[in-house]
């Protein structure tokens, strides 16, 4: 079908479009629309007599079929076999998709939910002076750890929960936690020395002490613990703060992590630490 320039309706029912209004108003490229005409998925139903294509409300209505069928994962070739079968359950294809947009639609703002918890995060985390860390945590105790950790942790859900969690901790709150900690040290060191094996009942019961002091910041798992393990054995730091305590405590405590670990049904050889937007 031809239909003359001056001919074409400018607006109303029954309007036609050319290609570029056509792109514009259902939102895709004058390129797009020219490959689909191409490999036949959504063709105009007419011309110009200068050879330029129409779109008429039909056609329009395909494209947006075709955006839809897109938005669900289809191959442009699957879309022309649905579009274009006479057998075709449109009410139940239509069913179908919508479900399958709304569990999209549901991904997707997990997906926000942790990127805004993220970028709070950036924003929030402890309120103690560098002044007050050193008086509650010890004169070891370096602020920039602070930085450091944000940076190697900052983009993870963990690192969110921690922000939020420590916002709302007084000083007071943080001097409890520094106690907790230090007598947790202490029965670590005072199990090495008293022969307490990796496995054992009373090893396992220290792991988990460990476990939930770290829960203290984050949901701490036990594949997330074994993790945190792994780093006190390969920073020299950490080795040189557990060793202090008792020598050999930094292998002894990777140990028994990994140990509670395995009777909580987690392998250390493959543990690892959850994705950013877990």
């Amino acid at each position: 079908m031809t239909y003359a320039r001056e001919e074409l309706p400018s607006d109303g029912a029954g309007r036609l479009l050319t290609v570029g209004r056509a792109a514009a108003l259902v939102g895709v490229s004058v390129k797009t629309l020219h490959h689909w005409d191409a490999i036949g998925l959504v063709r105009p139903s007419g011309r110009t007599r200068a050879g330029y294509r129409v779109y008429a409300d039909e056609d329009i209505a395909r494209v947006h079929q075709v955006l839809v069928h897109r938005e669900t994962g289809l191959s442009l070739a699957e879309i022309g076999r649905i579009l274009d079968s006479p057998d075709a359950d449109t009410h139940g294809r239509l069913r179908r998709q919508r479900t399958q947009l709304m569990e999209r639609i549901s991904r997707l703002e997990k997906m926000v939910g942790a990127v805004d918890r993220m970028l709070e995060a950036s924003r929030r985390g402890m309120r103690l002076t560098p002044r007050q860390q050193v008086e509650i945590f010890g004169d070891d105790w370096q602020p920039s750890w602070v930085e450091e950790a944000e940076e190697r942790w900052g983009e993870t859900a963990q690192w969110a929960q921690y922000a939020e969690r420590a916002e709302g901790m007084t000083p007071d709150d943080w001097r409890k936690v520094t106690a907790r900690t230090e007598e947790l040290n202490a029965d670590f060191a005072a199990a090495l020395r008293d022969g307490v094996a990796p496995g054992s009942g009373a090893a396992n019961v220290l792991a988990e002490r460990h476990r939930a002091l770290m829960s203290t910041y984050f949901d701490c798992t036990h594949a997330m613990q074994v993790c945190m393990a792994r780093q006190f054995t390969g920073d020299g730091r950490y080795a040189a703060y557990y060793d202090t305590m008792a020598p050999g405590l930094n292998d002894w405590l990777r140990a028994a992590i990994d140990a509670n670990a395995r009777a909580h049904g987690v392998d250390p050889e493959t543990a690892s630490w959850p994705s950013p937007e877990a």
